[in-house]
This record gives C-alpha cells, sequence and structure tokens, in this order.
C-alpha cells in the first residue's frame, strides 16, 4: 500500500494528466479514511449531504466528526467545503487554515483557499496560496491557466 509521502513524492514529478488524477485519487481515498469504521460511515453520510445540497446537514456531521477526531484533516476540509458552499468564506476560510495546520499538502484545501481569496479580491494572497499548491503539485489540473490569469490580473492593477 502507497502511503501519503510515497504518493505525494511520485506527484511532486508527475506530469501526465491521467496519472496525476490516479495519484490524487489514491491521496483522497487515504484522506477519507478516519480509521473507524462508525466515523468512516458519518462522514459518508456527511459527503452525501454535501453532494444532495444539504450544507447545514453537511455541516453538523462534519463537526461531529471534528469533535471526535479532531487530527482528522479531512473533517475539517469538508467542512471548510460546505461553509463555502454556503456562501460562508470566513468560517471557511478557518477551516482550511485547520486542515492545513494537519495536513499542509493538502491541495483540496490549497485550491478552495485560493478560490475564496480570488473571489473577495485578493489577488497577492491568490498567487501566495497557488504557489505553495505549485510545489506540491507543479502540473496540477488548471493550475498554470490560474496562475496566467492571475498573472495578467496583477498586471493590469499595477
Amino acid at each position: 500500500m502507497d502511503t501519503l509521502d510515497n504518493l505525494f513524492a511520485r506527484l511532486r514529478v508527475a506530469t501526465a494528466p491521467q496519472e496525476i488524477e490516479a495519484l490524487q485519487n489514491g491521496i483522497w481515498q487515504l484522506w477519507l479514511t478516519t480509521g473507524d469504521w462508525q466515523q468512516d460511515k458519518e462522514l459518508e453520510i456527511g459527503l452525501r449531504a454535501l453532494a444532495a445540497g444539504d450544507y447545514t446537514a453537511a455541516i453538523g456531521v462534519f463537526s461531529r466528526l471534528i469533535e471526535w477526531q479532531p487530527g482528522f484533516a479531512e473533517g475539517w476540509n469538508k467542512r471548510a467545503t460546505a461553509y463555502y458552499l454556503r456562501g460562508e468564506y470566513r468560517a471557511s476560510l478557518l477551516d482550511i487554515a485547520q486542515t492545513l495546520r494537519l495536513e499542509p499538502r493538502h491541495f483540496g484545501a490549497l485550491s478552495g483557499w485560493a478560490t475564496i481569496l480570488q473571489t473577495l479580491g485578493d489577488y497577492r494572497g491568490t498567487r501566495r496560496v497557488l504557489k505553495r499548491l505549485e510545489a506540491i503539485c507543479p502540473h496540477f489540473p488548471g493550475l498554470r491557466a490560474r496562475l496566467h490569469d492571475l498573472g495578467d490580473h496583477l498586471d493590469e492593477n499595477n
């Protein structure tokens, strides 16, 4: 079985989109495992609520997971996603910060953080976060285009 460190090492040098996707999926599979079957079931319930657009229910489920296992980064990340989708950017950013404290390589949290910063008009902050993402996965799908578009926007405003 691949470890997170092994998968991330391979992700840093992967260039083929299919390989990047496969490595990211392997990382997600590890991230989405709590180590406890009851909590894994609860996580599934939260993911279904999130997919159904019931963000309040999803936040409740992910909050319980965080109470049970505060070191589970994906609980924080999924709650951040639910907050974001509900338009609560401040709450989402706080949970993203906690996700990154627990798993600094969390490309999903970094991508979400950059999206929120760009939505809020913090283009320099967005670029800084995307550069962190680039260090983890230089060929992250869409990253080059995001950095290019951001560069154009920053050039226009200077």
